[in-house]
């Protein structure tokens, strides 16, 4: 009997180390498969065009991994993080108060990362004599109160504003920083995605909106920047990486990727890649300013 229970005791030895041995293996694998796989990107608009660059890069690299990128707003990537639909949250605003409150009563903590900086432009047609605008012209002129280009300085011809939709980052912190949070006017022609912004304003004279940075520069024949008057009324500062970076451009803000929690895996070696010199070089050829110190690029 004693025979019996020591064969036994031994049998059950080699199944535990047996089960040891397999599971380092195993552990192994999953390493290596962190950097496969399917991820999701979606939110702003404005920053469409810059992630899925980054992600036709990023699949360049890593074979194994397919990335979805799509727009629809800031909000719309927000609330698809909040709601788990998405892995990644692009976002050309910062996460507000109430959407870090619901994001918590669904158990997750989104974490930010600054990933470049954007000027947003105001943008004319290219026959608009006007050249430059003060920040009180353009809280007249888009909370309705100015109707006229000649009220500006420009022709005798009715203004015709375009806007983002609600849902758009961009049309936040234009709202925020230009309006002083008063209310577009109700004759403003709200618009799904920045493209259809730039076709509207390079189809009519009397046309005014906001886009960011790198659409100006990839749009450059078809519409027209004008520069901000600065606070005291004398200098126009003209829409540029450099006004960007040094802060003298008024109306300009960073670009964000929001995770829930922090990234794992494929996520977390996309967001380090944004981050990296080969990263933030498709940021500058995207038409944004890096996050980079110029002596870091060098």
């Amino acid at each position: 009997m004693r025979n019996i229970y020591t064969y036994c005791f031994l049998v059950l030895l080699c199944l535990g180390f047996s089960g040891c041995d397999s599971g380092a293996p195993q552990n192994e694998e999953k390493k290596e498969s962190a950097g496969t796989g399917y991820l999701t990107i979606k939110g702003s608009d404005t920053m469409v065009h810059l992630v899925s660059s980054w992600a036709e890069e990023f699949m360049k690299l890593h074979k194994d991994v397919e990335i979805s990128v799509t727009g629809g707003g800031s909000g719309t990537g927000i609330a698809g993080l909040i709601n788990g639909t998405t892995d990644i949250c692009a976002s050309s605003r910062r996460i507000n108060e109430k959407e870090k409150e619901l994001a918590s009563g669904k158990g997750r903590v989104p974490v930010e990362l600054s990933v470049a900086l954007d000027g947003i432009a105001v943008i004319v047609h290219p026959q608009n004599p006007v050249e430059a605008l003060s920040m009180e012209q353009l809280q007249g002129i888009f909370t309705g109160k100015i109707t006229s280009w000649q009220e500006v300085g420009g022709a005798n011809q009715d203004l015709l504003v375009f806007s983002r939709e609600s849902s758009s980052g961009t049309y936040v912190f234009f709202q925020e920083h230009v309006m002083n949070r008063q209310d577009y006017t109700p004759r403003a022609r709200l618009l799904p995605g920045t493209s259809a912004l730039v076709q509207g304003v390079a189809a009519d004279t009397g046309a005014i909106g906001y886009v960011g940075l790198g659409y100006v520069k990839n749009s450059a024949d078809r519409i027209k920047a004008i520069s901000i008057l600065d606070k005291d009324g004398g200098t126009a500062i003209a829409p540029s990486d450099n006004a960007v970076k040094d802060g003298s451009y008024p109306i300009a803000r960073a670009l964000f990727l929001y995770t829930s929690g922090e990234a794992q895996g494929t996520a977390k070696d996309f967001v380090e890649f944004t981050l990296s010199e080969q990263g933030q070089n498709i940021v500058y050829e995207s038409g944004y300013v890096s996050v980079m110190s110029n002596e870091n690029k060098q």
